[in-house]
């Protein structure tokens, strides 16, 4: 299976800025930003091709541990100040994504400062240049929101830059940020121009999907989505094990079974744009809260459509609450307009969305939650056969997880 992996990180990232906007009070396309500045300064500094996209892409997912971070905090599983944790789990997800270049460290050390007073305690030229430089493009946008830059105010930042040389930016990093740092390139940070700016800096990066890569792939982008809230924390991981699962009940070849594995860990990919206060509601949505939370189905189709190589994932993906009768969400699809698996996601995604425990509901067993599936089958919503092999295929674990293959 051959999917472009740079155009998928891309659509990652736009979703990860959504929840770095909502729950840290960040700027739209942050992480654009900052992998346009870093890709600058790589050529700058001379790096190939390859090193470039690496570290550019490093920089796009450099907060990618965020939901997982935040939800740790609010549960007490850690206390972390300084967000240590989210640099080590920042640098453990991109670590399986199998990058074309060395990128040991890039995000684990990219809140360092110079003079040893960050994180980890790692002092200027102690760590990799290329997580300093990370360092002083992600601390100057945060700081003076770059998008909204005046021409009037770049001196100033330029001079702010220079005076942390040696205290907050080593000199090398903050050197090659002032080389690059004129308003030509403010203007190709605008709101209006980044996403061009953006796909001007990449090159492609054309992929053959193999299974190991497959799972640490889907495993990267389960915990980005799952993490989002307390109750989600599993779902999309068990629906994409519960896909793989029925993939192997009917016997899909390797490559229809991974492509519907990638399928169900994206499925709600959207929901990173969701109000975390709508996902946690305990009791029951009001009208304008329950068309809010619909729109993750449309948001996943927006952010999946464009990756090459993944047409019939978006579809699968972007089915996954439509109805046989017509009456699901977002397209108000038929059973004439639904393939085999867009039929079986939407099984797969209610069974786990039943069987979890919801702030509105208890966990269930396998008996309960096919008693929800089988009536919504004998409404015209869900295809009655499938239903039916979902009862026989996923009785043995009794609504309970299963296992990652």
């Amino acid at each position: 299976m051959t999917i472009r992996l740079d155009s998928l990180i891309k659509s990652i990232a736009a979703a990860l800025d959504c929840v770095e906007q909502e729950l840290l009070g960040a700027s739209t396309n942050h992480g654009k930003r900052i992998a346009v500045l870093c890709a600058k300064m790589g050529k700058v500094l001379g790096k190939n091709p390859e090193e470039i996209m690496s570290f550019a892409l490093c920089a796009l997912l450099h907060d990618n541990a965020l939901t997982e971070y935040i939800l740790a905090q609010r549960t007490g599983a850690h206390y972390d100040p300084v967000m240590k944790k989210h640099c080590e789990y920042g640098q453990r997800n991109v670590d399986t994504l199998g990058f074309k270049t060395n990128v040991k460290d890039f995000i684990l050390y990219h809140h360092e400062r110079a003079d040893g007073k960050g994180p980890f305690g790692i002092q200027e030229g102690e760590g990799p240049l290329d997580a300093e430089l990370i360092a002083v493009a992600d601390s100057i946008d945060v700081a003076h929101h770059l998008q909204r830059l005046e021409q009037g105010e770049l001196t100033f930042v330029r001079n702010i830059i220079a005076q942390e040389i040696g205290k907050k930016y080593s000199k090398a990093a903050a050197n090659t940020m002032l080389e690059i740092l004129d308003w030509p390139m403010i203007l190709s940070l605008k709101d209006d121009v980044i996403h061009e700016t953006v796909e001007a800096a990449f090159i492609p990066w054309v992929v053959d999907v193999e299974a190991h890569t497959l799972f640490n792939l889907a495993g990267f982008i389960t915990k980005i989505i799952d993490y989002k809230s307390i109750f989600t924390r599993k779902h999309s991981t068990q629906i994409a094990i519960k896909a793989w699962f029925m993939g192997g009940y009917y016997k899909y070849d390797k490559t229809k079974q991974i492509k519907f594995y990638i399928a169900a860990a994206f499925h709600d990919i959207g929901k990173l744009k969701t109000p975390t206060n709508i996902l946690e509601k305990p009791g029951k949505l009001n009208d304008e809260e329950y068309l809010i939370i619909k729109e993750h189905v449309r948001e996943t189709y927006e952010l999946l459509k464009d990756i090459d190589g993944f047409q019939s994932i978006c579809d699968w993906a972007s089915n996954h609450h439509e109805k046989l009768n017509g009456g699901g969400y977002p397209f108000g699809k038929n059973a004439d307009e639904l393939d085999f698996n867009s039929r079986l996601i939407a099984c797969i995604d209610v069974y786990q969305a039943v069987s979890e425990e919801r702030p509105y509901h208890p966990a269930r067993n396998h008996e309960d939650t096919m008693q929800i599936l089988f009536k919504m089958a004998e409404a015209g919503e869900l295809d009655k056969n499938i239903v039916n092999d979902i009862y026989i295929a996923l009785a043995p674990f009794d609504g309970k997880d299963i296992p990652q293959p």
